[in-house]
């Protein structure tokens, strides 16, 4: 169909919008049958297949006016991804959901299924299918299928003795969230770390391989997910803050706003990094940085003592 920059998805109608998304994204050799269908056909060949699912709520996950279609597109399809790395595995396919008001821009839509694909498309995976419908605000729900060709690593093999690791970017886009909501756009490369995350996308599976006991996506903050681990494994989990070195811009927002730049780091999520733990007869990946230990009991501390500032983001 013919448009304009001005034709909205109820001008472009339900089939017209799914007939360009089809247009955005490609299958691969194991899709048998993908979009047109009742359900996509796939065809998986050995080891575990694992599948995770998601939702971002216009107004909650994200703003229009922070961010633009195409990266809340990449953030859709980042923080699924990354529930599959923090498995061990690999994403292979995903499905899309996405609910709007009728008077959205096509153009919009079409950008978002742009980002997704691209950032799907820098794992090797696809969309093969999803759906569309009408809503007062802008609904994304994604579902990933991945493959892990060894056993999946859980939040629940952590054991007392083991050391606590991190790798990829931490507190970055917290601080560009942080900024945004204050008014400003900079530092830049905050806000762009919280519009574009950068998921450490080959350490999932480097960890499982390496002999990792426990894995985690570092999606609502750092001290809230080692409390899931913590939780799950039945352990104590103790922190060790001067660990970190507080990257400069950290430093500069949280001069600027008068905030502890650690919160960022101990507290942010939206930056997918992974949050293992390794027996102490395991040697830690390259790329990944020793943060803490396991230890007998429950819970979480930082540098031996409890904490008493926001440990994550809470949905309710």
């Amino acid at each position: 169909m013919a448009t304009t920059p001005d034709t909205t998805l109820g001008d472009a109608g339900e089939f017209g919008l799914i007939s360009q998304l089809v247009e955005i994204f490609e299958g691969d050799e194991h899709v048998l049958v993908g979009p047109g269908d009742d359900a996509a056909v796939l065809r998986i060949r050995h080891g575990h297949v694992v599948v995770s699912t998601d939702l971002m709520v216009e107004g909650r996950h994200f703003r229009r006016d922070w961010a633009s279609a195409s990266d809340v597109g990449h953030r859709a399809a980042a923080q699924n991804l990354s529930d599959i790395n923090a498995m061990g595995g690999t994403a292979r396919h995903l499905t899309i959901g996405l609910a709007a008001p009728a008077d959205l821009p096509l153009e919009w839509a079409l950008d978002l299924a742009r980002g997704f694909a691209e950032e799907c498309a820098s794992v090797g995976a696809t969309v093969v299918g999803g759906d569309v419908t009408r809503a007062d605000q802008v609904v994304i729900a994604v579902t990933v299928i991945g493959q892990c060709t060894q056993a999946p690593v859980l939040r629940s093999g952590a054991r007392p003795g083991d050391v606590l690791a991190l790798t990829g970017r931490q507190g970055w886009a917290a601080g560009g969230l942080a900024v945004l909501g204050r008014g400003f756009r900079s530092p830049r490369v905050l806000v762009e770390a919280y519009r574009r995350p950068e998921p450490p996308y080959a350490a999932g599976r480097q960890a499982a391989e390496a002999g990792a006991s426990a894995l985690i996506d570092v999606s609502d903050g750092l001290l809230a997910e080692a409390g899931h681990l913590a939780e799950a494994s039945g352990v104590a989990i103790d922190v060790r803050a001067s660990s970190f070195a507080v990257p400069e811009p950290l430093q500069a927002v949280g001069a600027a706003l008068g905030a502890d730049p650690m919160q960022f780091i101990l507290a942010g999520g939206d930056d997918h990094a992974l949050l293992a733990t390794f027996p102490p007869d395991v040697a830690v990946p390259e790329g990944w940085q020793v943060i803490g230990e396991v230890l007998e009991g429950s819970g979480v501390t930082v540098d031996g003592s409890a904490y008493d500032g926001a440990t994550g983001w809470t949905h309710f």
